[in-house]
Order: structure tokens, then sequence, then C-alpha cells
């Protein structure tokens, strides 16, 4: 493969020649990052191998498009030829163009010292192309992810120091910028304390596209803001794969007839279409999940919670009014509707560009105009 070609083409996409991530991008090899990944499909999650077709592995590894390589606890590397994976995707090689953007977030100097996450690896070497692997440090909770990743980057001469360790918890350092290509909720204080003074960190709030960057202050807390261009992370997992909203809640929410009937008076919305509306519904409620289906014309969105709530909308028209089933404890469309009623009343949701205080326990406010919550 003529990779370093499809690599200078990339660092076109993403930045412009002059940047300093350019010679990251355009010498780093991601395609030895990803020799196989997972692609979404009908049945699931459908295996793809490199070694068997150069061809698309070089037009899916230099694309900048996230390339999924665990789903489930099935890593793409250990799957049999001709496989299927189930579940969530539970770790990936990012966009290459969103890893930059939120490296950039952290307004590197040439001398700080730096944790990422590791993943595939691929985050990591760019990285160290641009600071050098002395001063990079990466975590990954998964000891199998930290092993390839170890394997692929000494094969780039490329010796950061690589730790298995669950990011909320400890942290092997300190650091003058923390870049979590995973998104968290709550914050974790080990962070707080892990940054050296006028240190940033730099994350995503878990369920929502909120890039948050933040700088320690004097009393060990951190002031920042939420950046306005969104992103989306997987969040945190401590165990193999993450858990579900319970089988018994879809169960009652797929066909069930709800305590509560009624109309919307909107068009029906996917929340994570929407990134400033499923940004204020996971704020709102946290660890609310959306799944949506088609069938011809008629799209049905769902809203669960492990709490029991649920709400099912139905439309048979791209514009037509959804009929909205509920049930459980609270009225998880009740609280979409209202965010939807702020956004077309002012125009505009509040979370983009909102002012973030944090404590040194890593609580997070949120706050803009007379707009505030609390993470």
């Amino acid at each position: 493969m003529d990779w370093e070609t499809h690599a200078r083409c990339l660092a076109d996409e993403v930045v412009r020649p002059e940047s300093r991530w350019y010679e990251p991008l355009a010498t780093t090899p991601r395609h030895l990052f990803v020799p196989r990944w997972w692609e979404s499909s009908a049945r699931g999650w459908e295996l793809r191998d490199g070694l068997a077709d150069a061809e698309a592995w070089a037009k899916a590894a230099y694309a900048d498009r996230t390339l999924v390589t665990r789903a489930g606890a099935l890593h793409a590397d250990d799957a049999q030829p001709g496989a299927v994976a189930q579940g969530f995707p539970t770790s990936s090689s990012t966009l290459p163009g969103l890893v930059v953007a939120m490296y950039r977030h952290a307004m590197l100097t040439d001398d700080c010292r730096v944790l990422v996450t590791t993943g595939s690896g691929y985050g990591t070497a760019l990285m160290c192309r641009r600071l050098g692997d002395d001063q990079v440090t990466s975590v990954d909770v998964d000891r199998q992810l930290v092993k390839l990743a170890g394997d692929r980057l000494d094969g780039m001469g490329l010796r950061p120091r690589l730790e298995v360790a669950d990011i909320t918890g400890p942290l092997p350092g300190e650091y003058d910028r923390i870049i979590s290509t995973v998104s968290v909720r709550p914050l974790p204080a080990s962070w707080l304390r892990a940054l050296r003074p006028g240190g940033r960190l730099v994350t995503t709030i878990a369920g929502t596209g909120l890039v948050l960057t933040a700088d320690k202050q004097a009393d060990g807390g951190a002031v920042g803001r939420i950046e306005q261009a969104p992103a989306g992370f997987m969040r945190t997992r401590q165990g193999a794969d993450y858990e579900p909203v319970t089988a018994e809640v879809w169960a009652v929410a797929e066909r069930g007839d709800g305590e509560e009937v009624s109309t919307d008076r909107y068009p029906l919305l996917l929340p994570s279409d929407a990134w400033d509306v499923m940004s204020m519904l996971a704020l709102e409620v946290p660890g609310v999940e959306c799944r949506s289906q088609e069938d011809g014309n008629t799209r049905t969105v769902w809203l669960l919670h492990a709490d029991g709530s649920w709400a099912r909308a139905t439309a048979t028209s791209f514009l037509g009014s959804p009929t909205v089933r509920q049930g459980g404890p609270r009225r998880l469309w009740r609280e979409l509707e209202r965010i939807r009623h702020r956004l077309n009343r002012s125009g505009t949701l509040p979370v983009y560009g909102a002012r973030a205080n944090i404590s040194p326990d890593g609580t997070v406010v949120l706050s803009r105009g007379g707009w505030t919550a609390t993470v």
C-alpha cells in the first residue's frame, strides 16, 4: 500500500499545510492501527479485514471517519472471518479531524506533558509526533487495547508511557494537559489533582455533544466553557461492555400501550440527530437512551431510562404529528417537548458557549444567561 500518499491526502483534508498537525497526520500510518474493523449493517456489526482487500483498507483508514474496532466485548482483531458482532461500539479509531480538534482545544505548548486516551493508539501516535513520545502518557481501561496499541507504536519507533488504568480513577502522574477522547460524567476529581497549576483539561460530557475545556485554578478547581463545536465520544466503561437499559424496560416500551397517550405538536425528531437538543435532554435526564426504527413511511422513536420510564413516538409521514405513548415514573417525551418549546421560542439553546465552573471535587456547574445545570 502506498500509504504515504493516502496519509498526505488525509492531512490536506483535515488541516492547512502550515499547521503543526500536518506532519503528524501525513507521516502516521493509520492503517497499521486498524487492520480490521467493524461496519454497521442490518445484521449487526460486520467484520472488514484490510489484509483481504488493500484498496478498501486504504480507503477506510485514510478517510476522515471513525472506524469501530471493538463491538460489545469482541475486538475485530480476535474475530473469525465472516463474523457479525452485536452490541454497542466499545472502542474505535476516532476520525482524525475530531482527534486533532480535541488536541487543538488543549492549547498545547512544546514543553507540555500530556495525558491522552489510548483506544486504537492512532491518536497517541499523532500526539507523539507532535510533542515527542517522552512527553506523552496514554491510558486505557482495556489491557488488550493497551497491548495492541503498544506493539503498533513500538513498531513505529514510538514509546510513550502506556498504562492500563481507569481514567475516572487515580492517574499515573501529573500533567499540563489532560485530553480525553472518551466521554465522562461526572468529571473525575482525580483529573484536577493530576493537573499542574494552570493546566488544562479537554473532554466531552457523556450522553451529550458538549466539549468541555477548563483551566485549573489556584483553589484546585477549574474554570472554562463549553466549546461551540459539538463532538461525540463513547463514554467510559469499567467492564467488558456497556450496561444497556434493562431488557424489562425495552420489552414494555417496544409495544406497550403506556399510561399516557398524546399527539406531539412537532414533527418527529430523533434527538441524537440534533446535538443541541440531545445535549439538553441528556443534562436534564442523565442516562436517557434513544432508539429508532423505520418501516416504509412509518418512523418510530423511543426514549428509555433504567428507572423504568419510557416513551414511544410514531409518525407515518416526515412532517406528520407523532402519536406518543409514555409509561413509568417520568414522562420522558414531555421533557423533550419542553426543550423543543424553548428552542422554538428562543431560536437557540444555551448549552453551547456556556460558562463552566468546576469545584475541586469535580462538580461542574454550567451557566449561560439565567440557565444553569449541574453535571
